[in-house]
């Protein structure tokens, strides 16, 4: 199955021009129309910076199935460079609605990261979330690599279509590359960093007025000032956007 049309090339990522209906709807003809394993990648300022460090994680970032726009500032960035009008699709948004499009259709989804207690309460919350929702096995990110096969082993023989990786980036990316092609029942895996922290009630969201403003990264900050670590990169990548624009640096 082809990548969605018009994909956007902004600065050393990439990005998809959807909504969350448009998201919903391609994870639908994933499940339903292909034959493999399909990438849900999210994107953000920070990756463009991180992503083009590791040569093959840039060639299976850039060839994901879809590709949300998961940060304000890819969504800023489309506009200037592009004129494209986008709307943030939250990775954590997007799960939660692909749990009740599972839980309505009967797709069977699979939990693999965090800590076992996290997993756990994350399971738990999401079953009464969406009473109908199957989920068919689950695995802390705790594994060691030789244990791998076994896990792989578990995730086909559990029969899910959907499965969350919630290892965090570049790691759930790259563990997607290594094993996605030995998934046999699995159509769609979206990368969902610490969205089971989240979930299970370690981690807060932004209160909905933030949310609504495009300001979760600044409640996230003021939360917990150690992300300003992680959000250096922010005004750079900004700037680059501005000199791409006016012609002093590629799209």
């Amino acid at each position: 199955m082809e990548p969605v049309a018009g994909r956007l090339k902004i600065l050393d990522i990439w990005v998809d021009p959807v909504d969350m209906n448009l998201a919903l709807k391609r994870v639908v003809e994933f499940v339903e129309q292909g034959a493999r394993p399909h990438s849900v990648f999210a994107v953000n300022p920070e990756k463009n910076f991180s992503v083009p460090k590791d040569l093959d994680l840039y060639k299976h970032f850039r060839n994901a199935d879809l590709l949300i726009p998961d940060g304000i500032g890819i969504v800023v960035a489309a506009r200037i460079l592009h004129g494209t009008r986008l709307s943030r699709v939250p990775g954590v948004e997007l799960m939660g609605n692909i749990c009740n499009l599972a839980a309505r259709k009967g797709y069977k989804v699979f939990l693999y990261g965090a800590k076992e207690e996290v997993s756990r309460i994350a399971a738990e919350k999401l079953s009464e979330r969406y009473p109908a929702l199957t989920i068919a096995g689950r695995a802390s990110g705790y594994v060691r690599e030789e244990e791998m096969p076994a896990l792989v082993e578990s995730i086909n023989n559990s029969g899910a279509e959907i499965l969350f990786l919630a290892l965090g980036s570049p790691k759930q990316e790259k563990w997607f590359a290594t094993y996605g092609p030995s998934l046999t029942t699995v159509r769609v895996c979206q990368g969902i960093g610490g969205t089971l922290d989240t979930i299970a009630g370690n981690v807060k969201r932004a209160p909905e007025i933030w949310c609504r403003w495009n300001l979760e990264w600044l409640y996230r900050l003021l939360s917990d000032p150690r992300r300003l670590k992680r959000q250096k990169d922010l005004p750079v990548f900004a700037s680059k956007v501005l000199l791409a624009k006016i012609g002093w640096g590629g799209k």
